[in-house]
C-alpha cells in the first residue's frame, strides 16, 4: 500500500461516541498493529483534520475505509 494513500478510519468508543478521521495507509496501519498489540496507552494519529490522541484500551472497533462512498449517479 502506499503511504500517501489516504484512509477513513471510523473508530467506536466504549462510550457509544464514533469518530472518523482520515489518515494516511501508514498511519492506519500502525494503529492497527497498536491495537492487535492489546496495550494500554495511546496513539497519535495525524488526520487531514487535526492530530487525535487516541486512548487504546476505549477503542470498542475500527472500520477502514479506503474508497470514498459516493451516493447518486455517476458519469464514469
Amino acid at each position: 500500500m502506499a503511504s500517501d494513500e489516504r484512509i477513513v478510519l471510523e473508530i467506536g468508543f466504549d462510550g457509544g461516541q464514533i469518530m472518523g478521521a482520515r489518515v494516511t495507509g501508514t498511519s492506519a496501519d500502525e494503529f492497527e498493529r497498536a491495537l492487535a498489540a492489546g496495550g494500554d496507552g495511546s496513539v497519535v494519529l495525524d488526520a487531514d483534520d487535526g492530530r487525535y490522541t487516541i486512548a487504546l484500551r476505549r477503542v470498542v472497533y475500527v472500520k477502514r475505509l479506503t474508497r470514498e462512498s459516493r451516493l447518486g449517479f455517476s458519469s464514469e
